[in-house]
């Protein structure tokens, strides 16, 4: 702790997001968070120049502060302003992200003209800026913006790469750091799959997990009461100190509160009974092949539950060529429409609003954390399809809650699904069932966990927010607690 006499000084906080849009909202609410703790506090955010022109700030006092690093994505074989994930195909993933590592000289610069004390809160993904804060005197912790368990896994995934250890088979109880982790190799992405140890996926993620070790402090979007173990997991991977400061949620955007198609949506949804109503989405960078989008509208149409469907582009089709009503079995969205059955949402749909309604009685999603936490915060419960990253680890979480039931996994040609499964899924959530009862009494006390954890200064993640601020505070004074466990 600070020394008698001596004042700890908040500390200049530079946040630094992946280049993904959806990572981005978690990183602005956490400033949020930080400057309610230090009424005040400078909080500058880093990111490259077109998608910090993108952006739509909260109103903060003072008001969060913009830097832009040069950025070329053509010199790395990227297309002409291609910044973000959202810009590109799959395949294209892993040329940004190497690509995004050109960006430290610019950032070590930026960190070197800022009077200290500074505090460096980075992405997993920019996990190297552990080592610009330590050259510079700043004090570093990264924020995975997803859940404990499922970062835990993901990164052992890469270490060991349990597949390419077994003659055979489909299961591999095969991670050292995790014994009890039995992973399928249908949880397992199929670029994880494909990862050899000597390609450009592996050479990545293994430059990120030992610069990760280097942080002060890793900050999870999480609730220490639901995540302990994958806390544990985390702590004791990275060997520093694991603060639990979820759910860190993005805020609503005002820009598209009143956008007209937003308000028939919830209108709609207005018109239908309390928890009657099935929300589909697979995030904003996710899909399903067209012969499982076809399985899934058939089986929707089957198990007679009103839905809201936010439909994107399937596998392999350009998400700029617009919808294609061939996309789904021939008259599908008109008989659902005649019959008030169903709406189809081309693209974007007001998720977090969805989510609050009353008539929404349950989310198929692809288990991206945010859509999780979104669900559960409401005590929606979940049914899960995992598609790619960490998703499929996030589902064992959320079904192990008691909350998700895991209608199919992937979205290749060959991960099979039919429509009756999809069917009996979705009854079996949303039904007046015993488990479906259970599992909405358990998202109700899982929404109430959430709630509690930044209830006043006594709250978990408020307390852990807290604490980790002292500790950045202390160490500008040559005292640090942060990697104190």
């Amino acid at each position: 702790m600070a020394a008698e006499g001596e004042e700890a000084r908040s500390p200049h906080v530079v946040l630094f997001p992946f280049l993904a849009h959806g990572h981005i909202p978690a990183f602005l609410r956490l400033a949020g968070h930080l400057q309610t703790l230090r009424p005040g506090l400078a909080v500058t955010l880093v990111s490259t120049p077109r998608l910090l022109g993108s952006l739509s700030l909260p109103a903060t006092s003072p008001p969060i502060r913009l830097h832009a690093l040069p950025f070329a994505p053509a010199v790395h074989g990227l297309p002409d302003g291609a910044e973000s994930l959202a810009d590109l195909h799959v395949h294209q993933f892993i040329t940004l992200f190497r690509a995004s590592e050109s960006l430290r000289p610019a950032f070590d610069g930026f960190v070197a003209g800022i009077r200290p004390p500074v505090c460096v809160i980075a992405d997993s993904f920019f996990a190297w800026t552990a080592d610009v804060a330590r050259a510079r005197g700043a004090s570093h912790a990264v924020f995975l913006p997803g859940g404990a368990f499922g970062h835990a896994v993901f990164f052992s995934v890469w270490e060991h790469l349990p597949h390419t250890l077994t003659a055979g088979g489909d299961e591999f109880p095969l991670l050292p750091d995790f014994p009890d982790v039995v992973l399928h190799r249908t949880q397992i992405p199929q670029y994880m799959l494909a990862a050899t140890g000597v390609d450009p996926w592996t050479a990545f993620f293994r430059r990120v997990i030992p610069c990760c070790r280097k942080t002060d402090a890793v900050l999870v979007n999480t609730i220490q009461e639901l995540e302990t173990s994958g806390l544990d997991m985390l702590r004791a991977s990275f060997g520093v100190q694991t603060w639990a400061i979820g759910p860190i949620l993005a805020a609503p955007d005002p820009s598209k509160s009143q956008d007209d198609d937003d308000t028939s949506i919830i209108r709609w949804l207005d018109a239908h009974p309390r928890r009657s109503v099935l929300y589909i989405s697979f995030g904003s960078q996710n899909s399903i092949s067209i012969r499982q989008m076809a399985e899934l509208a058939l089986g929707l149409e089957a198990s007679g539950r009103p839905f809201v469907w936010a439909v994107r582009p399937p596998v392999g089709f350009d998400p700029k060529d617009g919808f294609d009503p061939g996309w789904l079995p021939a008259g599908f969205e008109d008989r659902m429409a005649r019959a008030g059955r169903g709406l189809v949402v081309r693209g974007w749909a007001p998720q977090a609003r969805i989510l609050a309604q009353p008539s929404t009685g349950a989310f198929l999603t692809h288990c991206g954390w945010n859509s999780i936490l979104e669900s559960l915060r409401h005590g929606v419960p979940l049914l899960g399809w995992p598609v790619g990253a960490e998703q499929f680890f996030n589902a064992m979480v959320v079904v192990e809650w008691g909350v998700c039931v895991e209608v199919a996994r992937g979205n290749l040609e060959s991960s099979a699904v039919e429509s009756g499964e999809v069917a009996e899924a979705v009854g079996a959530v949303m039904g007046e069932t015993e488990k479906g009862e259970a599992m909405r009494r358990k998202a109700g006390e899982i929404a109430r966990a959430m709630a509690a954890a930044w209830e006043g200064p006594a709250g978990s993640s408020a307390a852990s927010l807290e604490r980790f601020l002292r500790c950045v505070e202390a160490s500008a004074l040559r005292d640090s607690c942060l990697g104190a466990s």
